[in-house]
């Protein structure tokens, strides 16, 4: 789930003013620098939100981050969902992610708010295809990414989760709501020098969930001992590239992009 709905209406770089709803607790902080202006909410104050998005004249928006979709059930008061945000949940069927992100979606829509893919002002945070890392898997690993990727599809047609954690061709862990980063420690708990598989949905909406990694993801597979990471190309956004990449050569971790139709 998004954790901030950031209007891109402009992007500093492009030229263009950038507004922000950002929400408590989930958002860093360090966002007021790089927007023009910018609201501080909790994830279910829907009304102040769509308040300050009328207030700087959205017309475009673009959702980053996650909120801890756990929250949901284990601590659902501090989400302090207002009425609208309440009739919205009390409208959905089921509560997947894609049900209530696209009923989200649906809303802005009827409100003359459009909602943009993910990456639509920055493609360029895309990964081609091939090794990220100068630390490169073995044919083995090649093997588990094989054996994982339609694992991870399958899961992802299910709405449950888009990764899967792999050794010996055998499955350590399946992401479901407690997100990537708890399947992961789940799985490094059972064995060392496993492959995590993160890969999009075979029905992802690029407007939100898309699968992404960043800093904090190398430093969780080294928590837990994993030695390859394999990911999606083209449907895959990389924070800050760099660092990711010089992060997991320094923990012997392999990072490799694949093709759909070439998964080893």
């Amino acid at each position: 789930m998004p954790g901030s709905l950031v209007n891109l209406v402009n992007d500093r770089e492009r030229g263009v003013r950038v507004a922000c709803v950002a929400l408590r607790d989930q958002t860093r902080p360090e966002i007021e620098g790089a927007v023009e202006s910018i609201t501080w909410i909790y994830p279910g104050e829907v009304a102040a939100g769509l308040a300050a998005f009328r207030a700087a004249g959205v017309r475009d928006v673009v959702m980053a981050g996650k909120v801890t979709k756990s929250d949901l059930f284990q601590n659902p008061d501090a989400l302090r969902l207002d009425a609208k945000a309440e009739g919205l949940m009390s409208e959905i069927a089921d509560r997947k992610d894609d049900t209530i992100l696209g009923k989200l979606a649906d809303f802005l829509e009827t409100l003359g708010l459009h909602l943009l893919p993910q990456y639509a002002l920055t493609p360029e945070l895309l990964v081609a295809e091939g090794v990220l890392t100068a630390t490169q898997p073995s044919e083995a690993q090649r093997a588990d990414i094989a054996f994982g990727f339609p694992i991870a599809k399958t899961i992802g047609d299910l709405d449950i989760g888009q990764t899967v954690v792999v050794k010996d061709r055998a499955v350590l862990a399946v992401e479901a709501i407690e997100g990537t980063d708890a399947a992961i420690r789940r799985a490094g708990a059972i064995a060392r020098g496993a492959c995590v598989v993160k890969v999009a949905k075979p029905s992802q909406d690029p407007r939100f969930d898309v699968p992404t990694i960043g800093p904090g993801t190398v430093a969780v597979l080294a928590e837990a001992n994993i030695a390859v990471l394999a990911i999606e190309a083209g449907a895959t956004v990389v924070l800050e590239r760099d660092t990711v990449v010089r992060e997991a050569d320094r923990h012997g971790i392999a990072i490799v992009a694949v093709a759909p139709g070439r998964t080893a």
